[in-house]
């Protein structure tokens, strides 16, 4: 299967350029021809007046809590969890997680977000759900081992790997998903650790989300949680660590030494009030650093142009030295970063040879003009609603806004029906 995009601004080794053309050929992107014969390709998209990016890299989520959006609001992150999420979820099953799932991938979709790295339960349903919407996807199954299924969890992460990992035409990976520090003791850390390295599998875990988290684990361990992580080996597997709020210098330093990656989560850190990661430190350290949405607690669920938009706004208030993220850096973290995040090396570019994950926006919209500058009305004017067209794999999966994958009628026939069966407990 060939496809030509024709005539499109195409964002390209960080710059624009107008009325260029891309060809796909299979899942990967061919070249960028000058002159092409629209009868030579089996499919010709039209891109005039869009731009044309990677497409957005969610590098942590909690899909299938899209569930829980507005149901736990304006509190802290331990109140959240210990008084309303955590019993939410002692009701969960596989029905309504996949029928969440498949809410989020919509949404994904519609907003120009082609790859997510997910961390939660009954991961099987919520990848039996991205196979069918299209998505690209890491998956992890949420582990803690302070209670009587750690073991069991363990197991069902690792069958998870034996089934998924390479699995929808190369599309999905695994990752193993220890909770936290504080949800998983050093003993079961141990045992994550033994089987990442028994089945090569990466790690998925937040780090120093709250103050409260490492002045915790500091009493107890005397040590930071990221710095108990390293003395247990876990960051001798691939790590992506989800917040790194509140990390110190040495604890950068050891990232930096254990080349472990971080997921940015600046809309649901700030509503939880769990604070602002200091990315720009991590970045001059050489720290990759991608975007992410965390669970039901963003006000912005699985919007990633928000995202962008806040990771850059955060930084240029917060710091006003020359390392404040900026438009560009903002967009890269949302695409190539993240990707890296996620363990590609030829994803989130728009490179002969890169995985044809690309989305066309438009520029019609007011929010669009003046066009002095398309990087910088990407991140700080541009929206999900602006996204056209979206290709996944080199497989189209939304045209003209029209969801090609997901039955969207009975998809919200199924919501409404599994939201009331989730929250039947409450009364």
């Amino acid at each position: 299967m060939s496809t030509l995009i024709r005539n499109a601004a195409v964002f390209r080794n960080n710059s624009i350029v107008e009325n260029q053309n891309i060809v796909i050929d299979g899942k990967y992107i061919k070249e960028f021809p000058d002159n092409p014969d629209p009868a030579d390709y089996d499919e010709v998209i039209e891109g005039n007046n869009m731009l044309c990016l990677p497409g957005l890299v969610n590098t942590h989520t909690h899909v299938a809590m899209t569930l829980f959006r507005s149901y736990a609001d304006d509190m802290e992150l331990m109140d959240w969890l210990q008084n309303k999420i955590w019993p939410a979820e002692d009701h969960l099953d596989d029905d309504i997680v996949y029928w969440g799932s498949m809410l989020a991938f919509a949404e994904m979709i519609r907003g120009g977000t082609t790859a997510f790295c997910d961390m939660y339960m009954f991961m099987d349903s919520c990848a039996k759900a991205a196979d069918l919407a299209g998505m690209r996807g890491n998956l992890a199954r949420g582990l803690a081992g302070i209670g009587p299924n750690g073991d069991k969890g363990l197991a069902e992460n690792i069958e998870l790997f034996k089934n998924w990992d390479h699995a929808g035409d190369g599309r999905f990976k695994v990752m193993l998903g220890p909770h936290a520090s504080y949800t998983c003791p050093p003993d079961y850390i141990r045992k994550v650790r033994d089987a990442g390295m028994k089945y090569n599998i990466p790690i998925h875990i937040h780090l120093s989300e709250t103050q409260g988290e490492v002045d915790n684990c500091l009493k107890e361990y005397g040590k930071t949680p990221i710095a108990l992580m390293n003395d247990l080996g876990l960051f001798d597997l691939p790590t992506l660590a989800a917040h790194c709020v509140h990390v110190n210098d040495d604890d950068i330093r050891i990232m930096k030494e254990k080349d472990v990656h971080v997921a940015h989560n600046p809309t649901s850190n700030l509503k939880l009030a769990s604070g602002i990661a200091p990315v720009t430190k991590m970045r001059a350290a050489g720290i990759t650093v991608g975007l992410g949405t965390d669970g039901a607690s963003s006000n912005n669920k699985l919007d990633m142009f928000a995202e962008m938009r806040l990771a850059a706004l955060i930084h240029k208030v917060k710091d006003s030295d020359p390392l404040a993220i900026n438009a560009l850096e903002a967009l890269n973290m949302a695409t190539v970063d993240g990707a890296k995040c996620m363990g590609y090396d030829n994803l989130g570019t728009l490179e002969s040879g890169s995985l044809a994950d690309i989305i066309l926006v438009n520029r019609e919209g007011f929010n669009w003009m003046p066009g002095f500058n398309s990087i910088s009305l990407a991140v700080y004017s541009g929206n999900s609603m602006d996204v056209d067209t979206v290709m996944i794999n080199g497989k189209v999966v939304m045209r003209h806004k029209e969801l090609l994958t997901i039955d969207v009628e009975r998809m919200k026939r199924e919501v409404s029906r599994v939201t009331d069966k989730l929250f039947s407990f409450a009364g």
